[in-house]
């Protein structure tokens, strides 16, 4: 079904009696399926404030909002499931609209509209759209007991939005925007991707950062992973030796790129063994245990079965990401998995992590969701064969989402589709020192929305993006991000802080 077919449908089945170029005000009565428009109402020049969250926090610096054009602000609740109840939110700039149209995704386990990314898509001309993906509460307690609402999570709240949003655009502005994106990373990564394999036509460029598209196998690896490095009492590393083992890490790699300058910019080729900070004698500050050397093998290493070896998870923090390493091996596992394990594994609120069986959990996990969080078909032909585009990146230093997700994904569509059709249709940038979607001493700042606009309206695929890393809000650094399987070298002359003296050559020829 194509995009125009798809909203002439939802107004025919809706019998809509609005006419195009509909008042913002007047919106209430447009009538879409299984949707209830519960306001719109124009917005004043810098006058949005942000709703708190159910924690009472506002989300984010209300100084981003200050400055936001006048436009109108549509709300609606989808329920496409008898136990479903999707907010959306559909912002359209009252002029200067660009004619395209912007969905943002989620992060964690989402449950509240993400407010800042939709301010900058309307900052920027979008007319766009935002959910809490169904529920409300960033965690996964919604999920017990509800299976249409974890199908809601996993994929259909977003699918939903983005048809909704498009007939609310055509019904304000008299027609429908000429271009999609999708803009997202970490959940909003694996939402992107998912969009891409089941809805093809729902997009015509896609932004899929951290992508967790083994998302169920991911949750119950976290947890393995916190059981290894805890299991026993000296082998749990202190917080205040991340800072020496770091340090090691990149005195023995940092230098590979020609330059010194606290990045690694090729994990894969940093082979540190961290046996060579062994304690000589008693524990101290600047020296690793027995057990802890274990420990920091098990964070930079595959999960296997610790009765049959048999490997369980093929994914793992990369060398360089240590000073993060408090989120997955610290005293206890991050909570998002244990919600996830807690509500849709076992369906049990009580479940104590410390009884996993990682024999037998990691598998079992990674079905117990019946695939609604699950992205890893890589067959994106039918996305491809319409022009659309996938943008992928990843921090090397993401100590979350871990690193290897990202290209290992991006390997597999291009053995399904062939690389000649992958050659012009995705496209993975790994980014050094970069933490988790963005944060870190890498150049985390880059423009993605232009890159992929660039992509798909001139037709330029990103052969290299100039990144900044800022300090206190000023460039200090940049640098040459480089398509997968390349490296930014230093050419040897020049500022070293100067993207101008770096090109991208392959990550073979690297030392």
């Amino acid at each position: 079904m194509t995009h125009a077919l798809r909203i002439w449908l939802a107004f025919a089945l809706a019998g809509a009696s609005l006419m195009a170029g509909t008042p913002c005000e007047n919106l209430t009565s447009l009538g879409l399926p299984y949707t209830t428009i519960t306001s719109s109402q124009n917005i004043a020049q810098g006058a949005f404030t942000p709703p708190s969250n159910p924690d009472g926090n506002v989300q984010s610096d209300p100084m981003l909002y200050k400055d936001l054009p006048a436009f109108c602000r549509v709300a609606a609740t989808l329920k496409p499931s008898s136990d479903s109840d999707i907010k959306i939110e559909v912002w359209l700039p009252i002029s200067n609209w660009n004619g395209k149209f912007e969905a943002v995704g989620n992060g964690g386990w989402a449950g509240t509209i993400p407010y800042p990314a939709l301010a900058t898509a309307l900052a920027a001309g979008y007319a766009g759209t935002g959910t809490d993906t169904g529920h409300t509460g960033n965690t996964g307690d919604f999920a017990l007991g509800h299976s249409e609402k974890l199908i809601d999570f996993g994929y259909r709240s977003e699918h939903e939005m983005t048809v909704k949003a498009k007939a609310i655009i055509e019904a304000f502005y008299g027609n429908g925007p000429r271009l999609s994106y999708w803009n997202g990373c970490s959940t909003g990564g694996r939402q992107g991707i998912r969009e891409a394999q089941s809805y093809p036509e729902d997009f015509d460029g896609i932004i899929a950062g951290a992508t967790t598209w083994n998302q169920m196998r991911l949750h119950a690896a976290r947890i393995a992973l916190n059981l290894i490095v805890n299991k026993n009492p000296h082998g749990i590393i202190p917080p205040s030796k991340y800072s020496m083992i770091h340090d090691a890490v990149l005195k023995a790699c940092d230098a590979r790129d020609g330059v010194k300058d606290g990045i690694i910019e090729n994990p894969t080729k940093c082979s540190f063994d961290y046996a060579k900070l062994a304690c000589k004698g008693v524990d101290g500050a600047d020296c690793l245990t027995k057990e802890q050397v274990d420990s920091a093998r098990a964070m930079t290493s595959p999960i296997r079965d610790p009765k049959t070896s048999k490997l369980l998870y093929d994914v793992h923090l990369s060398v360089g990401s240590e000073l993060g390493w408090a989120g997955l091996g610290g005293l206890e596992p991050v909570g998002e998995a244990i919600g996830a394990m807690k509500n849709i594994v076992f369906k049990d609120p009580n479940w104590d992590y410390r009884t996993m069986n990682m024999s037998t959990d990691v598998d079992l996990a990674s079905k117990a969701d019946n695939g609604a969080m699950y992205s890893g078909d890589p067959n994106l032909k039918s996305f491809f064969d319409r022009g659309g585009k996938l943008l992928m990146y990843h921090g090397w230093s993401d100590p979350r989402v871990t690193p290897r997700s990202s290209f290992i994904y991006y390997n597999n569509v291009v053995k399904a589709v062939g690389k000649d059709r992958a050659a012009n249709s995705i496209a993975l940038f790994m980014v050094p020192g970069m933490n988790h979607c963005q944060g870190g001493i890498g150049t985390d700042t880059f423009n993605k929305v232009a890159v992929l606009e660039q992509w798909v309206e001139q037709g330029k695929k990103p052969t290299r993006i100039v990144a900044a890393h800022l300090t206190d809000g000023k460039v200090d650094r940049t640098r040459p991000l480089c398509p997968f399987g390349q490296v930014a070298t230093y050419k040897g002359t020049g500022d070293t802080n100067d993207a101008m003296n770096f090109s991208c050559a392959s990550a073979k020829a690297q030392r």
